[in-house]
């Protein structure tokens, strides 16, 4: 699980940025949000590029629904 901080717009998140290992790390671009069931929870799935130690990375968030959860996922 980690912190984002997100803006939501008519109940649908849209991630800023987030925390891993201490450091605040800008989302420059969401490529692609879609949604699967994961265990029975649906999640949003958040396809994201920022630029780390400057090099373009891809990763995935992914947001519990019913939790209000987020979770870096592939990096």
């Amino acid at each position: 699980m980690i912190e984002a901080l997100a803006w939501f717009e008519n109940g649908k998140p849209h991630p800023l940025r987030f925390k891993l290992d201490g450091k605040d790390l800008k989302i420059d671009k969401v490529v692609t949000v879609t949604e699967e069931k994961l265990a029975g929870n649906r999640m949003l799935i958040f396809r994201c590029q920022s630029e780390i130690k400057g090099e373009l990375r891809p990763f995935e968030i992914k947001f519990e629904l019913n939790t209000c959860k987020w979770f870096l996922w592939k990096m």
